[in-house]
């Protein structure tokens, strides 16, 4: 027992020992403990003061402006390169996509016009213009009969003349003169759209509806301007709505499927991808590599869009996206879906599933309503009821 009370009589000793040693005054060990404290107060502020700042850039819209437009949403407000075209019942104007006006064109009462990379089309009744973007009239002439509408490549012009279900394809340059006409293939069709595709737009696509079959029949033509029909087929019941031109290829929506076939119309069925419950809503198409193709679900892409889910397709890729809240309209820029809720604006690399909120800077108490589409210089073009607006896209 007293063997027992030595030992704990030397480690309370010892503990004793230790504990004066601490207390003695030690400069060097004072001076590392206050460096030590220095150090983690500094990373603790570094680390508040970044946190504040990425969520500031996430959630207050710092980098983005917003500009209330001079126009209307029910003006046909068109993006046009890196402006912005709208009609006003008498002249269709261009603004820079800031909203200042660049020039107006006198193109009179109860006209419809379509965009193509550098002119427009206009045309009313028999009359048809084109004007290049700087607003200046290349072409101004009364065609042979109607015009049903009228589209613009890089190099020319497809003019669809006549009656719905007896029409004239005619070709023109871009200063008016006629390279080419066809209308046999047309016979007994109605021709729903057509663009050009390939280098320089020298080919050009048509997608015409069978009316008088037993059954509603799709037929896509293809052809080299100036020359002989290069293809055609029999696209079947489904409604087919969009062409898009990538990577020496034509990708053909339907409300079923996407076809793939080449500038001949030859079917490449190893690229058929069902999209049933889809729509393609927009696309962003490089000048070499695949398109990125925008699509949200069909039964939310009406008149009162509220979009919440999104689907990319890109080359043989397939991803889907899940909004944080239901969308008024989406669409791409530079690798990235952008989609507009009420006074915000949601941003996704498409390589990405995260979604990053900025708020948009509206008056106070004004929603946005629709989306109308993204100018070449990256400003989205957005209505709330009747007043437009153009907001700068945030970026990573």
């Amino acid at each position: 027992m007293a063997r027992g009370n030595q030992n704990i009589n030397d480690q309370l000793y010892r503990t004793r020992s230790r504990n004066a040693a601490r207390e003695q005054p030690n400069p060097e060990r004072d001076r590392r403990r206050q460096i030590r404290s220095w150090v983690i107060l500094v990373a603790v502020v570094v680390a508040v003061a970044l946190g504040v700042h990425f969520l500031g850039n996430y959630g207050k819209g710092k980098e983005i402006t917003l500009v209330n437009l001079p126009c209307w949403s029910n003006q046909n407000v068109t993006p046009f390169r890196d402006g912005i075209l709208y009609y006003d019942g008498a002249s269709i104007h261009h603004l820079s996509s800031g909203g200042t006006i660049r020039w107006s064109f006198p193109a009179g009462t109860g006209v419809e016009f379509s965009v193509g990379p550098t002119h427009l089309a206009i045309w009313s009744g028999t009359q048809l213009y084109l004007v290049d973007k700087d607003g200046n009239s290349t072409y101004n002439e009364s065609m042979e009969a109607t015009v049903q509408f009228a589209r613009v490549g890089e190099r020319y012009a497809a003019v669809v003349l006549g009656e719905e279900t007896e029409p004239k394809l005619v070709v023109k340059d871009l200063r008016g003169a006629q390279v080419d006409a066809e209308a046999e293939a047309f016979s007994s069709l109605m021709i729903l759209d057509t663009g050009f595709y390939g280098d320089q737009g020298q080919y050009l696509w048509t997608l015409a509806l069978d009316v008088f079959g037993t059954a509603p029949n799709t037929v896509l033509n293809t052809f080299q301007v100036g020359k002989m029909n290069t293809g055609e087929v029999n696209l079947g019941e489904a409604l087919t709505y969009k062409v898009i031109y990538e990577s020496g290829r034509l990708r053909v929506f339907t409300t079923r499927q996407v076809y793939t076939y080449d500038y001949k119309c030859v079917q490449d069925t190893n690229a058929t991808m069902l999209v049933y419950g889809w729509k393609l809503i927009d696309a962003e198409i490089p000048d070499r590599g695949n398109a990125r193709m925008l699509l949200a679900p069909t039964s939310q892409t009406s008149s009162a869009q509220v979009i919440s889910e999104l689907r990319v397709l890109e080359g043989t890729g397939d991803k889907r996206y899940t909004l944080p809240t239901t969308c008024v309209g989406a669409g791409m820029y530079q690798g990235n879906i952008y989609a507009v809720a009420g006074d915000y604006i949601y941003r996704a690399d498409i390589n990405s599933q995260k979604f990053f909120g900025y708020r948009i800077p509206v008056p106070e108490g004004t929603m946005m309503t629709a989306f109308l589409g993204i100018t070449s210089d990256g400003r989205m073009l957005l209505a709330s009821g009747e007043a437009m607006y153009s907001l700068t896209l945030p970026q990573k």
